[in-house]
């Protein structure tokens, strides 16, 4: 997703997809370790797209 999509989203439209994101990063990191995992460039996108909702959700709080 866009950062500008996501900073026009409010804050329980933005929590909610940064839980379905971090449930998939959680996903994605037991595929790693069990080798199942193809494309490791996977969970480098997911934690980046995590870092970028939490900081729009900081941003939105204050």
């Amino acid at each position: 997703m866009d950062v500008k999509e996501l900073r026009d989203q409010d804050l329980s439209q933005l929590n909610e997809e940064l839980m379905t994101l971090l449930k998939e990063h959680f996903e994605l990191r037991m595929q790693h370790r069990s080798s199942q995992l193809a494309d490791l460039s996977k969970l480098g996108k997911t934690k980046r797209s995590i870092a970028q909702i939490k900081t729009i959700i900081k941003e939105k709080q204050s």
